[in-house]
């Protein structure tokens, strides 16, 4: 595993990283059962800490200074959880606690406090290694405000770690997305979870729950969302056999 002192001596792409960071942990995590049966599946341990660690070293690594963090199941314990572990930078709660506003509900409803500035967005629920540089680093010198609504950071499909699905999104030569996955076909890009909204993205938002899909359509649409391929390994952590393949993958490092 990457220790602190190899972490100073890593390359700076340069970019500006955002702030603030929405963190997205207030899923039901329903194929994680029978773990999440008594804890959210941010609580859940991969390699000695809980999923929502693991993430939230990475954003200190980057140098983000504020998280939201949208909650709902079990929403106490995790809530708990962060406030004794996280006392580095700001911490705001995105209280779903009433209704579970999905992934596109939930930028709704933490949108006063994402700011006006583009931000971070990181699903609790995956873990990855950043390769030569700080993949949150490379992403923020990647964003052009000009030209860019969502910056999609992705992995190719047959480097996508205890993965199940068959791809996400495609691009062409110069990272811009032009499209979806279609039914009974396979995609070579799979999403990690880990990506940079600008807030003009959030606007005309359909009622109730939602998912991000929603955004992310409208910004394909327009041509304005891009995608950077990770350099690094990315897990998909989502069942109790992916935690026993990645844990096993880590102790090969």
């Amino acid at each position: 595993m990457t220790t602190a002192h190899t972490l100073s001596l890593r390359p700076d792409p340069g970019g500006v990283v955002p702030e603030t960071a929405m963190v997205m942990a207030a899923g039901l995590g329903k194929r994680m059962r029978p773990l999440t049966a008594t804890r959210p599946k941010p609580l859940v341990e991969v390699a000695g800490k809980p999923l929502i660690d693991h993430v939230f070293d990475r954003l200190r690594s980057a140098g983000v200074k504020r998280a939201v963090v949208n909650v709902h199941y079990l929403a106490d314990a995790l809530e708990a959880h962060l406030r004794n572990r996280v006392h580095d930078m700001e911490l705001v709660i995105s209280d779903e606690r009433k209704q579970l506003m999905e992934t596109g509900g939930g930028l709704v409803q933490a949108r006063e406090a994402l700011g006006d500035k583009p931000f971070l967005c990181v699903n609790s629920d995956n873990l990855w290694i950043d390769g030569p540089t700080d993949a949150i680093r490379i992403l923020a010198r990647q964003w052009d405000d000009d030209r860019m609504d969502a910056l999609l950071l992705l992995v190719p499909l047959a480097r996508a770690a205890s993965h199940r699905g068959q791809g996400d999104f495609h691009i062409d030569a110069h990272g811009r997305i032009t499209g979806r996955r279609k039914a009974g076909r396979l995609a070579p890009f799979v999403f990690t979870g880990v990506q940079i909204l600008s807030p003009r993205l959030i606007a005309d938002w359909p009622e109730g729950p939602f998912s991000t899909n929603v955004f992310w359509e409208r910004a394909i649409e327009a041509g304005r969302a891009w995608g950077l391929v990770h350099q690094g390994l990315w897990f998909d952590v989502g069942t109790p056999r992916a935690i026993k393949e990645t844990e096993s993958a880590l102790t090969e490092m």
